[in-house]
């Protein structure tokens, strides 16, 4: 079975039928089907894709933070912009800042999981919303797929999403003593800190980042621009 629009219909609606409630959303689009579960529900849907419907492989797991989703970034007939959030303080540690998640509505986080049916030769991406956007939690896949255990470490370093019952969960990206998540939307570009070897010290230290941001202006060529352009 090939990811033809017919037969991802037809894994969509076995699917419904078979995890029932269990299933909150389902969707076709970019030629797959992507399925939405409760965090309660994620152990159970996950046993069953694997040995009833056959996804025994995991591909893929990943975070996402929708903390300014759906907001512009590129406005080519304003101002400047950045891509990312400033750093308010150049103290190396500042835990008094208010928390992004204060003033979001709705579900920040969430984890993305691709499958794969060698069998059948099908796709399926499942997605899970964490609960507490403070302390972003669901259930870790390693009792089920086994190679999943560093793509959770990765999103545990990089998100902040925790997964209850992983072996190991830890860094695997930055260093020990990194404080934050890089890939959040509230982390800035340049980092918070940065290190380095000191000769006289004989150790390695912490210190305000040096680097400072980078705000660009993109530049529209318009077709007289580009005529002007070629003329010159």
């Amino acid at each position: 079975m090939s990811n033809t629009a017919s037969g991802l219909q037809t894994l969509q609606t076995t699917l419904e039928d078979a995890l029932g409630d269990a299933v909150q959303s389902s969707k076709i689009a970019f030629k797959e089907l992507t399925i939405e579960v409760a965090p309660n529900d994620l152990l159970s849907v996950a046993t069953a894709l694997r040995d009833t419907h056959d996804f025994e492989i995991l591909i893929d797991l990943c975070g996402v933070d929708y903390l300014t989703y759906g907001d512009s970034e590129w406005d080519a007939e304003g101002s400047s912009f950045s891509r990312g959030v400033k750093r308010q303080s150049d103290d190396l540690f500042d835990f008094d800042q208010q928390s992004a998640t204060d003033s979001f509505d709705g579900k920040r986080f969430a984890v993305v999981i691709h499958l794969l049916s060698v069998k059948n030769n099908k796709r399926l991406r499942l997605k899970v919303y964490c609960d507490d956007n403070e302390m972003p939690t669901v259930a870790s896949l390693t009792d089920i797929w086994n190679g999943v255990n560093w793509f959770e470490r990765e999103a545990f370093d990089l998100y902040g999403i925790l997964f209850t019952n992983h072996p190991d969960l830890r860094r695997i990206l930055t260093d020990y003593g990194f404080v934050g998540h890089p890939f959040r939307k509230d982390f800035p570009l340049e980092g918070q800190v940065e290190m380095r070897y000191d000769d006289e010290l004989k150790r390695v230290i912490y210190e305000p980042v040096s680097i400072e941001p980078r705000v660009v202006t993109p530049r529209v060529i318009r077709p007289s621009e580009a005529a002007s352009e070629a003329n010159d």
